[in-house]
């Protein structure tokens, strides 16, 4: 599969569209909609020891000139897991257009203080764990040094957590009071109901005063999707656990992200359609507006 293209890599990128959300078109002070979760890449460039490398390469002017069509005016680059903590490309990106663009990036364990505001500086805003297929991924949490929290809350930065589906509920206890945390994918909880261990975790955390916020991305990584029709069956999953996080959060801590170019389901990488898919998730014009431009605005673009 090729993402690229020459037509759309190698001429000079067009602006990133205004991207005003759903709402009045008077608006003139709106902050534009963004794309919390989308993922840049070289083919055949992986870490060391990764599980899976790209045969394709997915560039920043793909994802604007597809991003832009849609009215997404502002962007989130997310370290994909298969990188590590080389954070080159992602920096690089974010220099292309420092005012729409923030990152969420991959350190070491021993990152020092240093190497953590420079990141901040560089328009980074979040530290990710990808915990997904890790047997000991409780542990790997827990034998995080302090330093390590202390430098992430220091910088300014909030952490990015992704695991397995129904982990979350045995991970979060783990993350000290005072971390914002960013749960990808809906959080991926087992079940869409109010009793689910996810569900209740979260409501507890946000209970305590410390912000949590979900991701609304990757139908198709909530199971039930077919990849070679390339529809998704988890749509009543998916819509049942929106309403949820709705009810549990409110609205100003729900954010969306195509999740583009989808690796691993690529059969899904229609931008248009992941777009439109927030649509039918949250019906209401003012809940969208928010998930789509006020709340992405107030965690990355804050002073």
């Amino acid at each position: 599969m090729t993402i690229s293209s020459p037509s759309a890599s190698s001429a000079s990128p067009a602006p990133l569209a205004s991207g005003k959300p759903d709402r009045e078109s008077g608006c003139v002070a709106c902050p534009p909609a963004c794309d919390c979760h989308f993922h840049v890449f070289t083919a055949r460039e992986s870490s060391p020891g990764a599980r899976y490398q790209p045969a394709y390469t997915a560039s920043f002017g793909d994802w604007r000139a597809l991003s832009g069509k849609a009215g997404i005016g502002r962007g989130i680059v997310v370290q994909p897991s298969f990188l590590g903590a080389d954070n080159r490309l992602l920096l690089q990106t974010l220099q292309q257009a420092p005012e729409a663009l923030r990152g969420v990036a991959v350190v070491a364990d021993n990152v020092n203080l240093v190497e953590m505001r420079r990141l901040h500086d560089t328009g980074v805003r979040g530290i990710r764990l990808n915990l997904m297929g890790m047997n000991d991924d409780a542990e790997h949490l827990r034998a995080l040094p302090s330093a390590w929290w202390g430098n992430l809350m220091a910088s300014g930065m909030h952490l990015e957590l992704h695991a397995d589906v129904g982990r979350i509920a045995t991970l979060l206890p783990w993350v000290p009071s005072g971390v914002t945390v960013v749960l990808d994918h809906f959080a991926k909880p087992a079940a869409a109901n109010a009793d689910d261990p996810t569900l209740r975790a979260v409501q507890r955390r946000a209970g305590n005063g410390d912000a949590v916020y979900i991701t609304l991305s990757g139908v198709y990584r909530l199971g039930g999707s077919d990849e070679r029709s390339g529809s998704m069956p988890g749509n009543d999953h998916a819509r049942a656990l929106a309403r949820l996080w709705l009810d549990v959060l409110g609205s100003k801590r729900l954010l969306w992200g195509s999740d583009w170019p989808c690796t691993n389901h690529e059969a899904h990488a229609d931008y248009d359609r992941l777009r439109s898919q927030l649509d039918w998730l949250i019906a209401d014009d003012a809940t969208r507006a928010a998930i789509l431009a006020d709340n992405p605005a107030a965690l990355y673009w804050r002073a």
